[in-house]
C-alpha cells in the first residue's frame, strides 16, 4: 500500500464523520422529536425547533452582554454592577462627559446647598489609615488590558466618636458602637460558600467601623475568620442556638454572647423576598453545618413561618428583655412592613416601655438565596415605602430615641444609602453588592449551588474560582468607597456629616417634573 492509497484511505475516513456521522445523527433527532409527544414545537418542527430552546436557554446571557442598555436589566443594570466592581478593584467612582441617568422618569433627588461644606470642616476620622490594594490600567485596547495591581494606603472615613451608632446604649452591659454607617447584611454559610464568607470577613474586618450579619444558619469559623464585628441572626429554626429537638438552648445562646467579636443579635421575623419558613435539604446537612445549626447530619428540616417561643408583641417583647438580660447584648428584629400589626408592636413597646434595641427594615425588594416567586414579587412593601412608616410610627408612639432603624433593599450605593438614611434610617444593610464585590455575576443560580464564580456555593470545584486574598481587599475597598460617597454627598448637602441626613434634604419629581416635598408623599 502506498501513499496515494493510505491518502485514499484517511480522506474516505474523514468524510465519513464530517458528512455521514452528522446526517446519521440529524435523522435521528428528526425521528425522536416527531414521535415524542412533550414538546409541540418538535412535533412540527423536528430538528429545526431545538434553536427555540437553545435560544430560550441563552437568552438571559444574551440580555445582559448584548442587548439590554446600560440602566436596564434586573434585579441590577449592568451600570449598577459596574458601579460596585469598578469601586471594588479600583477603588474609584469617576464618570466622564455625564451621567446616564433618565431625568425624564421619576424618582428621588438629594437637594444640594448653595453653600456646600469644604472638605475641613467634615465631621470625619481620617486619622487611622488603611492599608489595602487596588489595580491601575496601564494600557487598555479592545482585545486587551494591561493593568497591576498596588499597596495604597487610603482614609477610612469614619465617624468621629461623638457621631459614632450606638446600639443598646441605655439597655446592655455591652452596647455596641459603630463608626460606620454600612455593614453587611444577613448572608449564611451554607447559601454562601466557606471562601466567600471568609473573603467577606476579612474585607470587613480590614475595612473596620462595620459589621457582619451571619444569617439565619448560625456563626461559623468563616465569620470570624477576619476579626470583624459580629451580628449573630436568630431565624425561626433557631440555628445555633437551638437543642437537637428543636427547642431554644440558652446554654448555646450563652456561649455565643462569651464570644467577644459577637457584638448583638437580631431575631428574623421575616425577610423582604422571603416572608416564610424555609426548608433545608439534607443532602446539604454535612456533618459541618449539622454542628453550625445544631442539626442531625443528612436530615432535612423545615423552618416554620413563625417563632414558636412567642406569637403577639407583648410576648415577643420579654422574650427580647431576656435575651438581653442573659447575654448583656443588643437585641434587635427584623421585619417586612406591610402588617397593620406593626402599629400593634410599636404601640406594646410605648405600652410596656420594652423596646428592640434596633429594627431592621428589609425592603420587598431584598434577595435571597432561594424563594418563591410569588412572595418575592408581591409580600411586602419596597424599601422607600416601608422606611418613612416604621420611622413615622416610633415617633408617634414615643419611642423613637430607644430604637435605631436598619434599612435594607438594593441599598448598594452611596445615592440610594443617603436617601435611606434621610428617610429615617440609622444605619443600612447591603448583601448583593458585597456579594458583586467578591466575585457575583448576577448569573441569577444561588439556589442551584452550582453558581460559576464560586460564591454561592459549597461545591469545591467550583469555589476554587474564588481567592480569598484577591477578593477580601475588593470588599474593603467597596466598603470605603461607599463611605467616601455618602460624606461627599453629605457636604454638597450642606451637612458635615451623613448621620445628619433628614427628609428635607431629599425630594421626589414625578413624571411631570413637579418636585415633591417627601412628607407630603405620605
Amino acid at each position: 500500500m502506498d501513499l496515494t492509497d493510505i491518502l485514499v484511505i484517511v480522506l474516505t475516513g474523514i468524510f465519513l464523520i464530517v458528512v455521514l456521522v452528522p446526517v446519521v445523527v440529524l435523522l435521528w433527532l428528526y425521528y425522536r422529536d416527531i414521535n415524542q409527544t412533550k414538546h409541540s414545537v418538535l412535533r412540527n418542527f423536528p430538528v429545526l425547533g431545538k434553536m427555540r430552546y437553545i435560544l430560550e436557554k441563552i437568552g438571559p446571557e444574551l440580555r445582559q452582554y448584548l442587548y439590554l442598555n446600560d440602566n436596564e436589566g434586573k434585579p441590577f443594570t449592568r451600570r449598577q454592577y459596574e458601579d460596585v466592581v469598578i469601586s471594588a478593584k479600583y477603588k474609584h467612582r469617576l464618570l466622564g462627559f455625564g451621567t446616564e441617568r433618565n431625568y425624564e422618569e421619576e424618582g428621588y433627588y438629594i437637594r444640594n446647598s448653595l453653600f456646600p461644606k469644604l472638605e475641613q470642616e467634615m465631621r470625619v476620622d481620617n486619622e487611622q489609615k488603611i492599608q489595602t490594594k487596588v489595580y491601575s490600567i496601564d494600557d487598555e485596547s479592545l482585545f486587551r488590558r494591561k493593568e497591576h495591581r498596588e499597596s495604597a494606603e487610603v482614609n477610612p472615613f469614619y465617624l468621629l466618636e461623638e457621631d459614632a451608632v450606638i446600639l443598646g446604649e441605655t439597655t446592655c452591659k455591652h452596647p455596641f458602637k459603630i463608626k460606620g454607617l454600612v455593614g453587611q447584611s444577613a448572608m449564611s454559610y451554607g447559601s454562601l460558600g466557606d471562601r466567600a464568607i471568609t473573603a467577606l470577613s476579612k474585607g470587613l474586618g480590614l475595612a473596620g467601623g462595620t459589621w457582619m450579619n451571619t444569617g439565619e444558619g448560625g456563626l461559623s469559623q468563616y465569620h470570624l475568620a477576619g476579626g470583624t464585628d459580629i451580628m449573630i441572626q436568630i431565624g425561626p429554626g433557631l440555628f445555633g442556638v437551638r437543642t437537637i429537638d428543636g427547642e431554644f438552648s440558652w446554654e448555646a445562646f450563652q456561649k455565643k454572647c462569651e464570644i467577644e467579636q459577637v457584638k448583638a443579635f437580631e431575631i428574623k421575623l421575616a425577610q423582604g423576598a422571603k416572608t416564610r419558613g424555609g426548608h433545608l435539604d439534607g443532602a446539604k446537612v454535612t456533618p459541618e453545618i449539622a454542628e453550625i445549626r445544631g442539626l442531625e447530619p443528612y436530615r432535612s428540616i423545615d423552618s416554620p413561618n413563625r417563632f414558636k417561643e412567642f406569637g403577639d408583641p407583648i410576648s415577643m417583647l420579654h422574650f427580647i428583655e431576656k435575651l438581653r438580660k442573659v447575654g448583656g447584648k443588643p437585641v434587635g428584629i427584623k421585619l417586612v412592613v406591610g402588617d397593620v400589626e406593626l402599629q400593634r408592636l410599636v404601640a406594646a413597646m410605648a405600652e410596656t416601655r420594652m423596646a428592640p434595641d434596633f429594627i431592621t427594615v428589609d425592603g420587598g425588594e431584598g434577595g435571597t438565596g432561594a424563594s418563591y416567586k410569588e412572595l418575592a414579587d408581591a409580600v411586602g412593601f419596597p424599601i422607600h415605602t416601608a422606611l418613612p412608616i416604621a420611622d413615622d410610627l416610633l415617633k408617634k408612639y414615643g419611642v423613637r430615641d430607644r430604637v435605631k432603624l436598619i434599612a435594607s433593599g438594593k441599598l448598594l450605593s452611596p445615592d440610594r444609602i443617603a436617601i435611606a438614611l434621610a428617610m429615617g434610617a440609622d444605619l443600612v444593610n447591603i448583601s448583593r453588592g458585597f456579594m458583586m464585590s467578591v466575585g457575583c455575576i448576577q448569573a441569577m443560580v444561588c439556589h442551584t449551588n452550582r453558581c460559576p464564580v464560586g460564591v454561592a456555593t459549597t461545591d469545591p470545584s467550583l469555589q476554587k474560582a474564588l481567592v480569598v486574598e484577591e477578593k477580601a481587599y475588593r470588599v474593603c475597598n467597596y466598603l470605603l468607597s461607599l463611605r467616601e460617597g455618602l460624606y461627599n454627598l453629605a457636604a454638597a448637602a450642606g451637612i458635615d456629616s451623613p448621620t445628619k441626613f433628614e427628609r428635607r434634604h431629599i425630594v421626589y419629581k414625578d413624571r411631570y417634573g413637579k418636585v415633591h416635598e417627601l412628607d407630603s408623599l405620605s
